[in-house]
């Protein structure tokens, strides 16, 4: 077995990250292709979204079984072959129902890779006796960030979508290659159940980490299909808001230790809650494109240091073991990313998409009103 405190063993673990972030970012730029060649509705395209949310939850409780009796790095090649292998067919559907297959395995793929590279940071972190969490996620961002450039990137230069995916596809497949032999054969993982229901203050903690994941789920299966709505972009540029918003995400990681440890955690959820809803605001009032972005840029910033310190404020929290606290509030957060976008399309179907957005900030605003008591000492 290699060591797990080793140059080699980090970077398979970032170039996981990023292959996770990157994956799920090219398909951003692609629902307004899938949803104009399918002649489909906001609705039908909510419940298309949905599939993918239940393979990745699905898959998201059979990967802590697997991991348990067989280490995460298979799981983690799995899931990282499977993205690569699944993306195209997300081009070439040609009915709601062979793109709710596709997306149920895309997500699946998502939901095994997405359990796996965190159970094999934690045991990277663990070896190496210093913070590197952090990194690793950032690397999730800026994966997300060159997915939906590069995507993007693609599809102004007219290239066929089915292309496209099949270029990204091999850039995710030589990064898995890349990573493959450098990853550790096996992990320890904790006893005990692999899912709780969450109470007391740790329920919270995950009713407001689902909230702060559904707004970047939101950004990413919606942000280009709002702006393109609302005349602001073509829809070859739809993807530019996520690219935004994906930089403004990576920065705040990058920078997110140094300003909780200035100001607090009180102080940077109060403040940063209040700046995405703000980016909200200039959003869905924007005349102009430009200003458009800059809500895009509001919003990542905002929420990118939310949720790591809502998973600090779990290991304070008295309520539960810390351990079984942190798994019911992952899930809830994955959830949120994965399921709440098609809750998204539901109320776009009956109300317009800019009225879910508009309830998207009043949900971030729960953050901000809860940021005293979910920061209490709780021992």
């Amino acid at each position: 077995m290699l060591s797990a405190d080793r140059p080699a063993t980090r970077l398979a673990t970032r170039l996981a990250f990023l292959v996770a972030g990157f994956g799920i970012a090219c398909w951003a730029p692609l629902v307004p292709f899938a949803k104009a060649r399918l002649a489909i509705d906001d609705g039908v395209l909510g419940l298309l979204l949905l599939s993918l949310g239940i393979g990745s939850v699905v898959a998201m409780f059979l990967t802590g079984v697997l991991s348990a009796r067989y280490g995460s790095k298979p799981i983690i090649i799995a899931g990282g072959l499977g993205l690569a292998f699944i993306l195209p067919l997300l081009a070439i559907a040609s009915s709601p129902l062979t793109l709710a297959l596709a997306l149920a395995a895309f997500g699946a793929a998502l939901g095994s890779i997405d359990v796996a590279i965190n159970i094999h940071a934690i045991e990277v972190e663990r070896a190496a006796r210093r913070p590197l969490m952090s990194g690793f996620h950032a690397l999730f961002s800026i994966g997300g960030f060159a997915g939906s450039a590069v995507m993007t990137a693609l599809l102004s230069l007219q290239l066929d979508a089915f292309a496209c995916t099949l270029i990204c596809s091999v850039l995710m497949l030589l990064a898995t290659v890349v990573a493959w032999p450098r990853l550790l054969r096996s992990t320890q993982t904790p006893e005990g159940p692999l899912f709780v229901l969450p109470r007391g203050t740790v329920l919270l903690l995950a009713l407001l980490c689902a909230i702060t994941f559904l707004v970047e789920g939101a950004m990413l299966d919606w942000g280009a299909l709002l702006v393109i709505g609302a005349s602001l972009v073509s829809a070859t540029h739809g993807g530019i808001g996520y690219i935004v918003f994906s930089i403004a995400m990576t920065v705040g990681r990058l920078a997110g230790d140094a300003v909780v440890a200035r100001i607090g955690d009180r102080a940077a959820l109060f403040w940063g809650s209040l700046i995405a809803i703000g980016g909200f605001i200039v959003l869905l009032l924007a005349p102009v494109a430009a200003i458009a972005m800059t809500g895009f840029l509001f919003i990542g910033l905002g929420s990118s240091n939310l949720v790591p310190i809502l998973f600090r404020r779990a290991a304070t929290q008295a309520v539960m073991p810390v351990g079984l606290a942190v798994a019911a509030i992952t899930t809830a957060g994955y959830a949120g990313i994965l399921v709440g976008p098609a809750g998204v399309g539901f109320v776009a179907h009956v109300a317009g998409l800019p009225t879910a957005f508009w309830i998207l900030a009043a949900l971030m605003a729960l953050v901000t009103v809860s940021a005293r008591v979910v920061t209490r000492d709780q021992r």
